[in-house]
């Protein structure tokens, strides 16, 4: 590795970490990334890239790998259990807003693939696996990581490092950075299956959201599978839910049919609405989950995180290579920290109240106004310019 480069440590070798490195590493800033697993993680959570990621994406060649990689899903659908279709939305209105009009519905491990490729071609580049982050100190120059590898403890320096190590972030917790927000009490249930939904419900779109009082659910179609994402119940225990008797019970409910889904993956895990009270403190910054978290409905957690990255390294290059202020890291904070409370968490809290909604009125009214929005294109673009998060990113650059 050329010490003479400014250097940059990056906790985290997920998609936030690792665009964060790609883009320093192409500037010429040596880059160190921490991760704790011992081999790269296939993650079956995110499976949903909005248009601006991929217009972000574009700028490595990434994007046109993962459109040949995953489906291009033009339309979006809010459905009812009972009701079936209660409204599409047509993605390529907004044509001339982004170069990707759509949504790609892509396993989250396969940009992660791509990313690595291309840091491997890279010598100013140092990915670590099995090296668990303990601690973050820093002076005025510096900032220090201890890190466990194979048992030992051994001490990086760099100029400045990214906290993209996820919720549990162990730089957040180094630092004692408050993350405010709340859990929900119930867990989120994802499925995988091979059975074909398209040819059962009709006109079934890839990312379908499916209201319901009693258990809404997401369906969304990735190349080879399905995934539905269910709500537990409280009362329920995590073995319980896991079972093949419960997970058969829900699929069943879900579409009857004569014979047992065959599933392919499931996860639980807890589900929550957080953000940090701090993005930034002197020379160490948080980024993607470790910044902020938020419930699935909408795909915003793994979209947010990536622009997050883009963000801050290209902040980090402008102050290491370019000679600027690191007073402009405060304006990364500004601009992702607002984003996170004002679009990410508000929008996807208000996903998850309307498609659980259990007053009669209240869903009537709410169905009613989703369907007066897809009748017009004007209000329909509106509407998917905040879904598909452009609204969000040009919100972030207004931001100084």
């Amino acid at each position: 590795m050329r010490m003479n480069l400014p250097h940059v440590l990056i906790a985290g070798a997920g998609p936030v970490g690792l665009v964060s490195a790609l883009t320093l590493a192409t500037a010429g800033i040596s880059v160190t990334v921490f991760e704790r697993h011992t081999k790269p993680q296939e993650d079956l959570r995110a499976s949903t890239f909005h248009p601006p990621t991929l217009d972000l994406l574009a700028r490595f060649g990434i994007t046109k790998e993962l459109v040949a990689q995953g489906l291009v899903a033009r339309y979006t659908q809010q459905r009812d259990r009972q009701e079936g279709l209660i409204a599409e939305f047509d993605m390529s209105l907004l044509e001339g807003e982004t170069q990707h009009p759509f949504r790609l519905q892509c396993e989250q491990w396969k940009l992660n693939t791509s990313l690595l490729d291309r840091l491997a071609l890279l010598p100013h580049v140092n990915i670590i696996l099995g090296a668990e982050l303990q601690s973050v100190t820093q002076d005025a120059n510096s900032v220090t990581a201890n890190v466990k590898i194979g048992g030992d403890i051994k001490v990086f320096t760099g100029d400045y490092l990214i906290g993209a190590d996820g919720a549990s972030s162990a730089v957040r917790q180094s630092l004692g950075i408050e993350f405010e927000g709340f859990t929900y009490p119930e867990r989120f249930l994802s499925v995988s299956t091979d059975f074909e939904y398209a040819d059962h419900l009709p006109k079934l779109s890839y990312v379908n959201y499916v209201s319901d009082p009693e258990e809404w659910c997401v369906l969304l179609r990735v190349p080879t599978l399905w995934r539905v994402l269910f709500p537990t119940r409280l009362e329920e225990t995590d073995e319980e839910v896991m079972t093949d008797a419960s997970i058969q019970t829900r699929l069943q409910n879900l579409l009857p049919k004569d014979t047992p889904y065959n599933t392919v993956h499931r996860t639980l895990y807890k589900v929550h609405q957080r953000v940090a009270k701090e993005f930034r403190r002197g020379r160490v910054v948080l980024a993607g989950d470790a910044a902020h978290i938020n419930n699935p409905i909408g795909g915003m957690g793994m979209n947010g995180g990536v622009q997050d990255a883009f963000n801050l390294s290209d902040k980090l290059v402008d102050i290491l290579i370019s000679g600027a202020s690191p007073e402009l890291l405060d304006r990364y904070e500004r601009q992702r920290r607002s984003v996170a409370i004002e679009y990410i968490n508000a929008n996807t809290a208000r996903n998850k109240k309307n498609i659980e909604e259990r007053d009669p009125d209240a869903r009537r009214k709410t169905q009613n106004e989703l369907r007066a929005i897809a009748a017009s294109p004007a209000a329909a673009k509106d509407y998917l310019r905040k879904t598909s998060m452009i609204d969000a990113l040009e919100r972030a650059e207004s931001i100084l």
